[in-house]
């Protein structure tokens, strides 16, 4: 029957290992690099004369590719061999997880046009290896619910301008406002503010009042609306930061405590904790004139 204690120091031997291995420079450099020659890889294959003439070779280095993945997959998760939740509780391991597996599944391998999209999504892993690319990310995801709610006010101006604009302007102009739909497509050209120029002399030839309607469009949806988006993704761009130093800083704290070597070990151990804290006690008891205490050497020496 296996020793749980000596199962459990294994498996802590093992995440040290691993974790020391993951941990280097080297590894991440390494794998940086091997991501980029997948992405060569997959730009090399879409020259078909290319393709022909270097076809096995192409495939063999694909599946080197493949299997030095797997390799650093497998190392990532015996660096949680002790802690195996944890691996779990990191989006980017899940990621990664899924992109280097889903080669293996039987439907996926088979399938040529699914295989190459999921290997262009290993090309998003140099996210984990470049820091700032990856509070960009964690920016965007965060921005999403914001972005949503921008996106419905915005959609509900320029409906209530499109409509606004084909009342005025569809006889007159039936090229842009001939329709609700032409007149949503050309205001949403105008947001830019291209062409805005264009469009007020020409609704100045129909009405003078035209320019409140070009003016207040302008104002909401090329200004306060935009700068309602821009202020939803720096609020995002903080939060990621904050995550992101709040991962760094979890990554940083040191590991479990080393297993002993043996229970002399342990006794030795435990005997100089003692002697230290004894020796803090009586320097920190006043001797007689008043004075510290010196700390006597005879702890030292017994």
């Amino acid at each position: 029957m296996t020793d749980p204690r000596q199962s459990g120091r294994g498996r802590m031997k093992l995440a040290a290992r691993c974790r020391v291995a993951t941990e280097a420079p080297a590894f991440g450099a390494v794998v940086f690099c091997l991501i980029l020659l997948n992405a060569a890889l997959m730009g090399a294959e879409t020259y078909s004369g290319l393709a022909a003439e270097y076809q096995q070779l192409l495939r063999t280095a694909e599946q080197c590719c493949l299997a030095l993945f797997s390799l650093e997959m497998l190392l990532r998760i015996g660096a949680f061999a002790d802690r195996p939740k944890a691996f779990f509780r990191d989006p980017w391991n899940l990621f990664d997880l899924a992109v280097v597996a889903s080669a293996f599944v039987p439907f996926v391998r088979e399938n040529t046009t699914l295989l190459r999209l999921l290997r262009l999504a290993r090309v998003l892993r140099t996210a984990r290896f470049l820091p700032h690319l990856r509070i960009l990310l964690i920016a965007v995801g965060r921005s999403l619910p914001g972005t949503a709610s921008f996106l419905f006010v915005g959609g509900l101006v320029l409906y209530v301008y499109a409509m606004v604009g084909w009342v005025c302007f569809a006889e007159s102009d039936p090229g842009h406002y001939g329709s609700v739909g032409r007149a949503m497509l050309t205001l949403f050209l105008l947001t830019t503010l291209d062409g805005l120029t264009d469009a007020v002399r020409a609704g100045l030839q129909i009405s003078r009042l035209s320019i409140l309607y070009y003016a207040s469009y302008a104002l909401l949806a090329s200004f306060v609306l935009v700068n309602v988006l821009i202020g939803v993704v720096l609020n995002s761009l903080d939060e990621a930061r904050e995550i992101e130093d709040a991962a760094n800083r979890e990554r940083k704290q040191p590991g479990p405590p080393p297993v002993p070597a043996g229970p002399d070990t342990d006794v030795r151990d435990r005997i100089a904790t003692a002697r230290r804290a004894l020796d803090e006690i009586e320097a920190s008891l006043p001797a007689q004139d008043g004075r510290p205490r010196r700390l006597e050497a005879s702890h030292s020496g017994s």
